[in-house]
């Protein structure tokens, strides 16, 4: 069902669906038979919400990419896992809710699934800390990838944070070392790593969980190094420059596809993941099968070397 939540560019597709559900009201009401005026004006949001999705900016895809409806790591796992169970913990300090993961089957394959949890509503976001992992969800996610490298599971990881959480906690606990850490070990496993981007991918906060055989995007996901917002906080000492910024950073799947920094783009349901959440679910299972078989039928590949070379190959692609 479409959401409820627009977002500013999505005004003129909201003033149309706000016009059908006010014709839809009235024909329940009575015995007014409205049903082709309704059927022409959705028709005419249709193309309209998908005239608009196709020619988002940078920085309207950074706004969809953020928008709180957009199915989380939660979702997908109950969408697309079974036999999923949570592990918990660290084995240091203790259990961050930011970053989720545990074994499970992925159509019959067995897997380690770990990922972003930005939680839903209000409490759940503060629960899950907006899916901005402390260096003990970073330590988890490593505990976890060392287990699925011992017992031979593949690796999925589901992408989606503004960055890691940077408090004052957090840092005195080896944030940093943390990332690394976790980074190294993603590298270093010998099993097949496959990353979606969900949502934001983050700084390090996300490359930590997103160094993958295969890496894939949503459509209207963004990856980056910093925030829009952040990165005109320091060239123009204003976050108002965002959108400035969002443009020049190229942080969008369709420009990160051309500089070979990811391998596929999953196309999202016309308006976004937002308003088809469970078709949206079905497209990653399919994709991320996908990538998995296509790994499976290289068997002499050695998957820790092959992930090596392809992120030390990043940078000698040219930007034009």
């Amino acid at each position: 069902m479409p959401t409820e939540t627009f977002l500013e560019f999505e005004k003129p597709i909201a003033e149309l669906e706000g016009k059908i559900k006010e014709l839809r009201h009235l024909s329940d009401g009575g015995d007014m038979d409205i049903a082709e005026e309704v059927t022409k004006l959705q028709s005419r949001a249709d193309q309209l919400l998908a005239d608009t999705y196709s020619t988002l900016t940078p920085w309207q895809k950074t706004q969809v990419a953020r928008h709180l409806d957009r199915p989380h790591f939660s979702q997908y796992v109950q969408g697309m896992i079974e036999d999923f169970t949570p592990l918990a913990g660290d084995r240091t300090f203790g259990d961050d809710h930011a970053i989720l993961g545990g074994p499970g089957r992925l159509r019959g394959r067995s897997v380690m699934i770990i990922g972003h949890e930005k939680g839903l509503g209000t409490d759940g976001r503060i629960r899950h800390n907006f899916g901005m992992a402390h260096p003990e969800g970073y330590r988890k996610a490593e505990r976890l990838m060392t287990m699925a490298d011992h017992f031979g599971l593949p690796i999925l990881t589901l992408v989606d944070t503004q960055g890691a959480y940077p408090g004052v906690g957090a840092e005195e606990r080896g944030q940093a070392e943390a990332i690394a850490r976790t980074t190294e070990t993603c590298l270093n496993v010998q099993v097949p790593v496959v990353s979606v981007i969900l949502g934001e991918g983050g700084s390090g906060g996300a490359v930590a969980l997103a160094v993958g055989n295969r890496v894939l995007m949503l459509e209207h996901s963004i990856y980056s190094v910093i925030s829009p917002e952040g990165c005109a906080a320091i060239l123009w000492r204003s976050s108002e420059k965002a959108k400035e910024a969002a443009e020049a950073m190229r942080l969008t799947a369709q420009d990160l596809m051309k500089l070979q920094v990811i391998d596929r783009i999953i196309s999202e349901p016309p308006g976004g993941a937002q308003r088809h959440p469970q078709e949206m679910v079905r497209r990653v299972s399919a994709a991320v099968a996908e990538a998995f078989e296509d790994m499976d039928r290289n068997h002499d590949v050695d998957h820790r070397e092959a992930r090596r070379q392809k992120f030390l190959g990043m940078g000698k692609v040219g930007l034009a």
